[in-house]
This record gives C-alpha cells, sequence and structure tokens, in this order.
C-alpha cells in the first residue's frame, strides 16, 4: 500500500498501522492513474467494459459503483433516495475490481465527489474543492487481498459487548418508566428475546446532554436496576449539540474553558437542533475529547452500559445568522402578490435553513491553536465525537466492553464504535438497500453495523417488518426503531401469526449467537468482513456481479425476499450448497441444490439460510436475552462432500481479557469418504463450557447423519 502526498494535508488519524504504508513522491504515481492539478483539481482512471466498482461504504446505489455520482460530505439526510449523492458518512474507499485491481483511499476530511462513470461512462473521476489530502493506493490479485490490506492498515474494529448482539427495541420515543416498563413486559409477556431498550430524546431535561428528566424518571439509577433485573438493558441518546443555557453545567464548562466551535468574530458558534440554540463542542481539540467523553461517566455511573450517538455530522436545523436572514427575505415578500417565482424563493429560503453549507463555512475548530474552518473537517466531526466517548471508556474502564454506535462516520471511527445507517423509511427499497450496503460498510472496518429495521420514516406493514427482520437476524446490529407518529412496530405489534413469525425469527438470531460472535471476533480479529458480496469469495463473472445475495462469514449465504406479496425468488448459487428453510430452528427441513440458478419457493414464515460446500454452521439454544443462553451444548450443521472443517471463537463477552489471549477456540473437523459415516474430530476439552455437540451433517448424496 502506497502513500502519496498532496498539498498540506489535515492528520485524519484514519491509517494507523505505517508497516502497511509506503510513502512515496507524487513522481511514482502509477502511471494508469491519471492527475488534473487545475482549477478543478482531480484524479482519474480510465475504466474497462468488465470492471466493477467498489466502495463507498454507507452511500445509496448498489454494490457495483458503477454509473453514478457520489459524494463524501456527512449530511443529515432524511429522504434515502436514489438521486441523494451522500449520507451520514464519508467512506473515500472505491475498489476497481478488473484486468487490473487496485484500490483508492482519499484520506480528507473536506467534500469528495465520486463520479464513476456518470459523466463518461468509461471514466473514473475523483474530484476535491481543496487539494491537500493523501491518496493511498492498494494493489493486489483480488478484491478480498485488497481489502485485508486496507483494513490491517486502518487498525482493528470496535468490539461491542456480546448482549449488545442481542435483538434491541427503539422507538422516538418510549419517554418514561412507565412506557419502558410496558414494553419489556411484552417482550417477556409475548416470549419474544430482547435485550435492549433504547431511549430517545425524550428521558431528557429539556434535552440536554447527559441529563434525566426528573419528573419522567425520578429514581433513575434504581429504574436502571430495575428493568435490568427484568433482563434489558437501557441504552440512551447522546446529541452533539449542546443546550445553551446558563446553570447548565456542559453549557458553562465548555463556555469558561473555550471548548466549544467559535464563529468568525471568536464567539461560540450558536446553532439550533433539539432544545433550540445550542453550542457545538470542538471535537478537533484533544481537550475537549477528553472533556467531553468524561462526561458519558455521568450516565455510566448510574448503571448505563451503552450509548447511540446523533446528529453529529452536524446536523444544525439552523444558525442565529441563517434565520435571521431568512426571516428578513419572507418578511419582505409580505403583502406581495406570490407567484410561481416568489413561492419557490419563499419555500427554498426556509427549506434551506437547515444544515446549510453557508454555516458549515461560518464556524471553525482550535487545532493546536490554528483556527480551521469547520467547512474543511466537516467529515471529521462524528467520528471525533464518537472517539472522544471511545478514548474515555478505553482510560476509565480499560476492562469493560461498553456499547457504542455513531450516525455520523469516517475512516477511522470503526476503532471506537459500530454505526448504525441512519433514518431510513419503511419502504421495501430500504431493506434492499441494507442488504448492498452491509458489505461496503464492512469493507471500511465498521463490522457492527446494522440498519433500522422495519424503517425509521413511515408506517410498516407486518410483512415489511418480517422480511426486514428476517435479515437483521445475521445483522451484528439487530434494532427495530421507528419515529414519532408512525404505527407500533414492535414484533408483537401486529396480529398474532405475525407475533409468531417474529418469534421464530429472533429465536433463530439467539441460536445463532455461536456462529455469529464467532465470525465477527475472527473478522475483527483477522482484518476480514463479516458482511462479503459474492464477488469477496468468487470470481466468476455471475457471482461478481449478483446485488442481492451476500455472504455471512465462512459458512453461509443469504438470498433474501426484499419485495412485497413474494414468496420465490431466483437464486445464484455459486457452488454446491445445502438449503435450510428455517421457520422454527429446532426443525432441519433441507434439500440440495448444485452450482447454477434455482428458483426457490419461500414462505413468508421461512427464512431461506445456504450453508456453503464443506462449510459448518454452529447453532445454539435460545433464551430470553444474551445473558441467560445455555452455552453447554451446541449443534453443528454441516454440509460435506469430503472435508470440512470450522473454529469455533468464544470468549466472556463482557471484558477486554480477550486482547490478553482469555478465548476459546474449539476447532471441529468432518471427514466423510463416499457413503461411509462421518468421521469426526475435535479439541473439545474437559475444562470447555460446551459439554455436548449434537451433529446434524449432510453428505453429497443429501444422506442426514445424526450423530
Amino acid at each position: 500500500m502506497i502513500k502519496i502526498e498532496f498539498g498540506n494535508s489535515f492528520v485524519t488519524d484514519a491509517v494507523v498501522d505505517i508497516n502497511y504504508v509506503k510513502v512515496v513522491p507524487q513522481t511514482q504515481l502509477p502511471e494508469f492513474i491519471a492527475v488534473n492539478q487545475g482549477e478543478n483539481f482531480s484524479i482519474s482512471y480510465g475504466m474497462k467494459k468488465k470492471d466493477i466498482v467498489f466502495g463507498l461504504g454507507e452511500n445509496v446505489g448498489g454494490m457495483n459503483k458503477r454509473g453514478g455520482i457520489y459524494e463524501s460530505f456527512c449530511f443529515d439526510e432524511f429522504n434515502h433516495t436514489p438521486d441523494k449523492k451522500s449520507l451520514y458518512a464519508a467512506h473515500n474507499l472505491i475498489i476497481v475490481d478488473g484486468e487490473r485491481k487496485f484500490g483508492l483511499f482519499i484520506d480528507h476530511p473536506g467534500k469528495v465527489r465520486f463520479d464513476v462513470g456518470f459523466t463518461d461512462i468509461d471514466t473514473l473521476e475523483i474530484s476535491m474543492e481543496n487539494p491537500n489530502f493523501n491518496l493511498y493506493i492498494i494493489t493486489g490479485n483480488s478484491l478480498k487481498e485488497i481489502v485485508k490490506k486496507f483494513r490491517k492498515a486502518i487498525g482493528i474494529s470496535y468490539i461491542p459487548p456480546k448482549w449488545a448482539f442481542g435483538f434491541q427495541q427503539s422507538r422516538w420515543s418510549y419517554p418514561d418508566m412507565t412506557s419502558i416498563t410496558e414494553i419489556a413486559d411484552k417482550f417477556r409477556n409475548s416470549q419474544i428475546p430482547c435485550d435492549t431498550i433504547y431511549m430517545d430524546i425524550d428521558y431528557m431535561d429539556n434535552y440536554k446532554n447527559f441529563t434525566i428528566d426528573k419528573a419522567k424518571f425520578p429514581e433513575f439509577s434504581e429504574f436502571v436496576k430495575f428493568i435490568k433485573n427484568k433482563g434489558f438493558r437501557l441504552i440512551p441518546i447522546i446529541d452533539a449539540g449542546c443546550k445553551k443555557e446558563k446553570g447548565y453545567d456542559i453549557s458553562d464548562e465548555g463556555i469558561e474553558n473555550g471548548y466549544y466551535c467559535l464563529d468568525k468574530d471568536g464567539k461560540p458558534f450558536v446553532g439550533a437542533v433539539w432544545p433550540g440554540h445550542v453550542y457545538f463542542p470542538d471535537f478537533m481539540n484533544s481537550k475537549v475529547r477528553t472533556w467531553f467523553g468524561d462526561k458519558y461517566k455521568i450516565l455510566i455511573d448510574q448503571g448505563i452500559e451503552g450509548f447511540w450517538n446523533d446528529m453529529n455530522e452536524p446536523a444544525i436545523f439552523y444558525s442565529e445568522g441563517g434565520i435571521k436572514k431568512a426571516f428578513e427575505k419572507i418578511k419582505s415578500m409580505e403583502g406581495k402578490n406570490i407567484g410561481v417565482d416568489l413561492y419557490f424563493q419563499m419555500k427554498d429560503t426556509m427549506e434551506g435553513i437547515s444544515h446549510s453549507i453557508e454555516d458549515y463555512k461560518s464556524f471553525y475548530h482550535n487545532v493546536d491553536g490554528e483556527l480551521i474552518n469547520h467547512y474543511d473537517l466537516h467529515n471529521l466531526y462524528g467520528y471525533n465525537m464518537t472517539r472522544a466517548a471511545g478514548e474515555s471508556f478505553v482510560k476509565n474502564y480499560p476492562d469493560k466492553r461498553i456499547l457504542l454506535f455513531s450516525r455520523a462516520s469516517y475512516v477511522g471511527m470503526h476503532r471506537y464504535g459500530g454505526i448504525w445507517t441512519g433514518d431510513n423509511k419503511s419502504w421495501w427499497e430500504h431493506l434492499l438497500l441494507n442488504i448492498k450496503m452491509m458489505p461496503s460498510i464492512n469493507m471500511l472496518g465498521f463490522l457492527y453495523s446494522g440498519a433500522d429495521v422495519g424503517g425509521f420514516g413511515c408506517d410498516a406493514s407486518a410483512e415489511l417488518v418480517i422480511r426486514w427482520t428476517q435479515f437483521g437476524v445475521f445483522t451484528p446490529l439487530l434494532r427495530n426503531h421507528t419515529t414519532l407518529g408512525t404505527r407500533a412496530q414492535e414484533p408483537f405489534a401486529f396480529d398474532v401469526e405475525s407475533t409468531d413469525i417474529f418469534r421464530s425469527a429472533i429465536n433463530l438470531r439467539y441460536a445463532l449467537i455461536p456462529y455469529i460472535y464467532s465470525e465477527f471476533m475472527k473478522a475483527a480479529k483477522e482484518s476480514e468482513c463479516y458482511f462479503k458480496s459474492l464477488a469477496y469469495e468468487f470470481s466468476d463473472d455471475i457471482s461478481r456481479r449478483v446485488e442481492d445475495q451476500v455472504l455471512v462469514g465462512d459458512s453461509v449465504m443469504l438470498a433474501p425476499i426484499y419485495t412485497p406479496n413474494t414468496f420465490s425468488r431466483n437464486v445464484w448459487m455459486p457452488e454446491d450448497m445445502l438449503l435450510w428453510k428455517v421457520g422454527d430452528y429446532t426443525d432441519f427441513n433441507y434439500s440440495l441444490h448444485p452450482k447454477g440458478h434455482h428458483f426457490i419457493d419461500i414462505e413468508l414464515d421461512e427464512i431461506p439460510l445456504f450453508i456453503r460446500k464443506n462449510k459448518i454452521l454452529v447453532i445454539g439454544n435460545h433464551s430470553h436475552n444474551i445473558d441467560s443462553i445455555d452455552q453447554s451444548e451446541i449443534t453443528v450443521i454441516a454440509y460435506v462432500q469430503d472435508l470440512a472443517t470450522y473454529r469455533l471463537y468464544n470468549d466472556d463477552g463482557v471484558t477486554t481479557n480477550y486482547m490478553n489471549g482469555d478465548y476459546t477456540e474449539l476447532d471441529i473437523t468432518i471427514k466423510i469418504q463416499e457413503d461411509s459415516k462421518p468421521q469426526v474430530l475435535t479439541n473439545l476439552s474437559e475444562n470447555s463450557i460446551i459439554k455436548k455437540i449434537n451433529y446434524l451433517i449432510v453428505n453429497s448424496k443429501g444422506q442426514l447423519f445424526k450423530l
């Protein structure tokens, strides 16, 4: 991996392991990369017809990004429609997979534009307004090799506690003790597993970070204990903007110590979010990160074990200056005949006050005594907010894992927390977008990730939430979340039949925890991906272009249903596979399929789970939450033609002791010779937490061996 420096770039800390990087001068830029250092700085590459372009992490479009224009500019975008060029993240890695295979990482904290064959069908052009950046070029023999090299250079992914792999329930909002208790009781009474319940902004005192509304939660720490005794963790939201209010300690301390971003006159910049006027902590300043990160302790000391960081692009409803100009503009129209021109001027004036580029250009960060315009560092803001929390957790709780994920992100933030994909909608198109996005996100190291299952905005049908949950069963972050005024979409919120289907799907999720957790941890430790496109493992032309199937870990392929009233679909199998249609996971209903195209029937209550040739899937038993799962018994399900091996990773799930080698690895080997009974070898010891292993082994003729 080579690094070429252009101009005077800002240090983002995205790349942290220099052992994988060789710095070379611009004169050694590969001949296939063209640089235009004119007024509009850009680099370009002439694509071949069969080139596929992967990457860009959290963005719209397919796995193959050809034919579109994309921007890296973290933005609070509520409508994830195909015409949008950017969402909440800046993930500047793009990989060309063709006769020539290479990746380009543009380490630049400002806006970056990727024109992937939109303007010129055969040209990939990457342009920046500010030509101060580092270009990393990663070469390799395959997509997998390129991603692995990049992942090693950017550092190991964040590891959450194991309970964070359980089902999670959220809504804007469960605002008080009564509503949260009701939700908890409904999960237990419905016998649907769940590990966490979320608290959106209504738990705060007037939307002030690190505060509790005492009218809604009079004894908050006792309530946290009460809910935990029921088997749930409470997860509060933390926003970037801090309310401007005298007497509020966060506001006063930040002003006194100069911890907030400044306007052009050197005064604290004032924007507006939920509480109205707010200040924005200057997360580019290490002292501010320490100060803000340590504030999470206020809630941790009351029993909280996880957080979600939101509104940290940063989202700005309006600024003092921006809304003043808007009111003046509207006032000037008063009394006039509002025709088409004035109508759209009025409309655009009010819509333009939110997340305004003019606002982003009007405040500054203090970086080692130098004031730098926020616009030039914009994409680092959410990253460094989450970094502030992550660094504080390591300092204050070095032995404990704390759940942390964020809306906004940049490459490098994956070391401190996970991400969710933001405020999607209850649209079938967004379920498909979720499927396509997961491999791209994983390439950037964001392994702990997922979407708002069922969709955040709009009303969701039972069928949509069921199909989305069936895919979400495999995402590390599995959270059902929706917004104010929408139809309830908890697993028990629909009819009895739907509730039964949700129960079976979520039971499967908990039974899969041995496999999901093992594959997640191995992907993190080995700089691998947990979610992968078929192109990651298979090089044939068909697999390279499949957009609606994904690999999960080493053993499983998914081909989800993502359209309404659909009970069958075409599936491409790049090798011989075993199909397990999972309803009740205790019923092993399987069939064998050779390599090729297949039309598969899939009922609403079935999850099509494809087990790869000579691969092994390990499942356990479900329970009402992760902590209560009986880990003493597992079942090995394998499709073996001759030889299959698997290494099952496990650790205590709550401490960081795994970093010091405190974990177990169970090696399983299965051999089959012709029609003979399978031979099974393991390194299971008497001291293992696992006491019993059941085997369901299918050979190449479809014979099932139960051992």
